[in-house]
């Protein structure tokens, strides 16, 4: 299985930024993982880049890809056990790409969420994008730790 994490914009505050790095560098060792960083959109209106927005990342997912939204308003919340417990089962299913999708600041448009197969919710708390990256690839390399019986290397 192979791991897509999709978001739009660059991460730019550098503590977060060296964080994603980290964890994406430990995940690295247990999956094949890629990341698409798509081009904010610079649309005037809300609507405007919600759509230009969605449409790029659309247009970033392979047909084949399931995908895991993560979205605020997501009816789903794992565990780290659970998250685990659900990455065993997409690969048991043979599914053979995951595509995690965070939306920019404005969040993602209605046609994004449709698209989803799995729409996440991270927390109840509300978070930056930005900061869901660094959550995102903590949760994902914990998983695979789990996954594999491994103590978890903090």
């Amino acid at each position: 299985m192979r791991l897509r994490l999709i978001w739009v914009g660059k991460t730019r505050n550098e503590q977060l930024r060296a964080l994603v790095d980290e964890y994406l560098q430990r995940l690295g060792r247990f999956v094949r993982y890629e990341v698409t960083e798509l081009r904010e959109s610079e649309a005037g209106n809300e609507r405007a880049v919600l759509e230009e927005e969605g449409a790029r990342i659309i247009g970033a997912l392979r047909a084949d890809a399931l995908t895991a939204l993560l979205d605020v308003e997501g009816r789903r919340q794992w565990s780290s056990p659970e998250l685990a417990a659900q990455i065993e089962d997409w690969q048991a299913r043979g599914v053979r790409e995951v595509a995690f999708v965070i939306g920019g600041h404005l969040g993602v448009a209605q046609a994004v969420k449709e698209r989803a197969n799995v729409r996440w919710s991270l927390s109840q708390l509300t978070l930056t994008h930005e900061m869901s990256r660094v959550v995102l690839a903590e949760q994902l390399y914990r998983a695979f730790t789990i996954i594999r019986g491994l103590p978890y290397q903090k």
